[in-house]
């Protein structure tokens, strides 16, 4: 008999997830390299809460291509800042030019 569950939601610390994708300002715009990172529940709740933030931001679309869980702490900026802000109920977007 097993004793302990083996599937991917026992994880101890806080769910940050991490977004990659590219958002767009308008119908003409090229688009900008983004990350997300944001604490949720799970991957669903995650895209939900950085799609509206996006759209808080004025993007008006979004091409979301990776999902992931951080299970280390970045320690180079500005993804050491976003986990930061993240841990404490922000969402985090970080923007490429």
């Amino acid at each position: 008999m097993i004793g302990t569950p083996d599937n991917d939601n026992n994880f101890d610390g806080p769910m940050i997830f991490i977004i990659i994708g590219k958002g767009y300002e308008s119908d003409t715009s090229e688009g900008v390299d983004l990350h997300v990172m944001l604490k949720a529940a799970d991957d669903d709740s995650a895209v939900r809460e950085a799609l509206n933030a996006l759209a808080e931001e004025g993007f008006i679309e979004a091409d979301l291509d990776q999902i992931g869980m951080l299970t280390e702490v970045p320690s180079d900026e500005p993804h050491a800042s976003a986990y930061q802000g993240a841990l404490d109920g922000e969402v985090s977007i970080i923007r490429f030019s």
